[in-house]
């Protein structure tokens, strides 16, 4: 699609700040005006507008994809995106460890066991960990902890978190984004500490480690767009 206008501005609007396109204020995919809360969110999308050349790429636009996110999706039903967060909690891949005594077990009890032994006393909850292909479900004290803790977040926010939660498999890693001085690059890491070994184990694949870094730059985007959502 060849870029349809020449000015970009952010205006103050009811409930937020909205981007504006020659005057035109921007709607979401679903026809709703895209007013977001913060001030620094509204620039950042922006920036994205700014950023296209005389050809739009969707691709730009990983921004503008989770405001809609949050508008057309939570928005309209809190309670059923906040059930979907929780299955990456009832299955986080940070709970799943290969058989001890292993090699790979060891390296994910060093590296995974800090962030999730934080969680467990941030909320006051217990995570059950399993080993091999055995699943076992989560307390329910536990998730219910999880759902307040989604539940007290704006759309926003939790648009975030779905985006770093689905790129990681875990809602540990993607609530520990959300904490002052997250580091989003060590976060990767650790959801991708499997890949990593296997890769250690096999060899990198060049087309597998530019995907990773695609993924990379959608996860530390999706953890900005949180601290914007948040505080502005």
């Amino acid at each position: 699609m060849k870029r349809f206008y020449k000015a970009v501005a952010v205006e103050a609007a009811e409930g937020g700040w909205q981007v504006f396109l020659d005057g035109r204020g921007i709607k979401s995919v679903g026809g709703r005006p895209q007013i977001v809360p913060t001030r620094a969110l509204a620039d950042a999308l922006a920036a994205e507008w700014n950023r296209q050349g005389e050809e739009i790429d969707p691709a730009g636009f990983v921004l503008r994809d989770m405001a809609d996110f949050a508008i057309d999706v939570i928005g309209p039903d809190r309670p059923g995106a906040i059930a979907a967060l929780l299955r990456f909690g009832e299955g986080d891949t940070l709970l799943y460890r290969a058989e001890a005594g292993e090699p790979l077990h060891r390296r994910q009890v060093e590296r995974w066991e800090p962030l999730i032994n934080a969680a467990e006393a941030r909320w006051d909850i217990h995570f059950e960990r399993m080993e091999g292909i055995i699943a076992r479900p989560q307390p329910a004290a536990t998730l219910a902890r999880l759902r307040a803790v989604l539940d007290a977040e704006g759309d926003f926010t939790l648009s975030a978190v779905n985006t770093v939660a689905s790129l990681a498999a875990s809602l540990t890693v993607a609530l520990a984004a959300l904490q002052p001085g997250a580091d989003a690059v060590d976060l990767w890491a650790l959801a991708n500490l499997e890949e990593d070994w296997q890769a250690e184990q096999w060899g990198k694949d060049d087309e597998a480690e530019a995907r990773r870094t695609r993924r990379l730059a959608t996860f530390t985007a999706a953890v900005e767009f949180a601290r914007m959502a948040r505080t502005g």
